[in-house]
């Protein structure tokens, strides 16, 4: 059960360990065919040497030590999103009852602005959430670093706000899926803070709660320090449908703490939305929402690319979790059901990048449409490696199928640069120990730039790249 209110009551927070992981890797190596040519299919040979020491003692005494020296007015398991051009929502918990505002400006300590929003609670069959507090912060100025306190209790935090609206505005994405709040997943994280991006998207699997209540508040401690100052955009995975049937409704926990700009994109579900920033579209998709041809995502879904001008936003993103392309034993076939339905019609938008989450490894495959090596086809991306505690999927398909690329069973997160109207680099960094380690990467041409061969005159507009040098770009 939900409520929104002014302030109220709340519960006490609850902490649980983090659970240790195993983890295998499988090796295979085949061809692949793309555009007539033989291309090789790498499945990586990398082998994850001895774990190293657990951090889940550290991350435990962190959590206490935070537990007894916040007060119960002090903003727990923050997290900030954008919310519409401009706009930042920020999020955070408390324990006790504060004004659901948040005082905010450009200089440290001198905030010239202040903003109201929501405060919601929720209950769990015998759990009650603390007070989850929405605000919505703007307008805002793009590329410009606010600091802000919440509720008028506790420390100061900053965020800095994305780069400006426009074609040719670079603007580096974290991209990172089926997380967790493992050792692994503090080393992802610690990896993802070195790496300074504007904007985390992330396809789904946050918490893994399973509808263990407490698990969402370790999660948003855990989060915290890095969600608090950069936006992370979120769609929902399985681990988040947590429906118990006569008691609790489906994606209760998830729709409740990590409300993202659903509203502002004409959708009627936080389980489906879409966004834009710099000069991207992104489509934020659910695999666990209704979304055959009759389905009211569909019927959003159409309606939302319609509204894409690839003069403005020449880049188009989809994200989701069950993979359409996926050469992993581990969910053979969980999105197919979906591809069906939904494939052609992002072919046709010409979407860019797809990625997914799931399975528990990481797979690029070639641009491709009906499971073939397509040259005007999506470039399927999965990064359900975000350190999880089911552990890896190390099982492969062999022989590796044409449209697979490059694959491996290991945690790590992703990088994409957009550059510029027509051009993105793409990396994959693997956890080593504590070092990130890049492992794959990619320079990646837009179907909407008239060097990709794939665009229409609707598509093509002024978009002009800026001094590249395409003889070194290879998709």
């Amino acid at each position: 059960m939900l409520s929104i209110m002014d302030g109220g009551g709340g519960g006490a927070r609850s902490r649980r360990k983090a659970r240790m992981l195993q983890f295998a890797t499988l090796v295979f190596a085949v061809f692949l065919v793309f555009l007539g040519e033989f291309v090789v299919g790498q499945s990586s040979t990398y082998v994850r040497p001895p774990k190293a020491p657990a951090k889940s003692d550290a991350v435990e005494k962190h959590l206490q030590e935070r537990k007894s020296l916040t007060a119960s007015t002090d903003p727990d398991q923050m997290h900030i999103s954008l919310a519409g051009p401009g706009q930042m929502k920020v999020t955070w918990v408390t324990s006790s009852a504060v004004p659901a505002t948040v005082q905010y400006g450009t200089t440290s300590g001198h905030y010239t602005n202040i903003a109201s929003g929501v405060t919601k609670q929720y209950s769990f069959v015998l759990y009650e959430s603390d007070l989850i507090h929405d605000v919505i912060l703007g307008p805002l100025n793009p590329s410009t670093t606010y600091f802000y306190k919440c509720g008028g209790f506790g420390a100061e935090f900053n965020f800095t706000t994305p780069p400006p609206s426009g074609p040719n505005v670079p603007i580096k994405f974290a991209v990172v899926g089926d997380l967790g709040q493992t050792d692994w997943t503090a080393t992802t994280l610690e990896h993802l803070a070195g790496y300074d991006y504007d904007v985390l998207l992330f396809p789904g699997d946050l918490s893994y709660a399973d509808t263990w209540q407490p698990l969402w508040d370790s999660f948003g401690q855990m989060m915290s320090p890095y969600a608090n100052y950069r936006p992370w955009m979120v769609t929902e995975g399985n681990h988040e449908i947590e429906d118990v049937p006569l008691l609790v409704e489906s994606f209760l926990s998830y729709n409740t703490r990590w409300e993202m700009p659903y509203n502002e994109s004409g959708s009627t579900s936080n389980l489906y939305y879409s966004f834009e920033v710099a000069g991207v579209h992104i489509l934020m998709l659910g695999s666990y929402a209704d979304f055959d041809t009759n389905s009211a995502q569909f019927e959003w879904l159409q309606a939302d690319l319609e509204k894409v001008d690839r003069t403005k936003t020449p880049w188009l993103i989809a994200l989701l979790h069950a993979p359409w392309y996926n050469s992993n034993s581990a969910h053979q076939g969980e999105g197919d059901a979906m591809m069906e339905a939904m494939e052609s019609t992002l072919y046709a938008a010409k979407v860019d990048i797809m990625f997914a989450g799931h399975v528990h490894a990481y797979e690029r495959a070639e641009r491709a449409y009906l499971k073939k090596p397509d040259p005007c086809g999506i470039l399927y991306i999965t990064i359900g490696d975000g350190g999880n505690r089911e552990g890896l999927a190390g099982t492969w398909l062999d022989p590796q199928p044409v449209w697979s690329v490059f694959r491996e069973s290991s945690f790590g997160h992703g990088e994409l640069e957009i550059v510029n109207a027509t051009h993105a680099y793409w990396s994959w960094n693997r956890n080593q120990d504590h070092i990130p380690v890049m492992a794959d990467d990619v320079w990646i041409t837009s179907l909407s730039a008239a060097q990709s061969g794939c665009t229409s005159k609707s598509t093509t507009g002024a978009i002009q790249s800026q001094n590249v040098d395409d003889s070194n770009w290879e998709l």
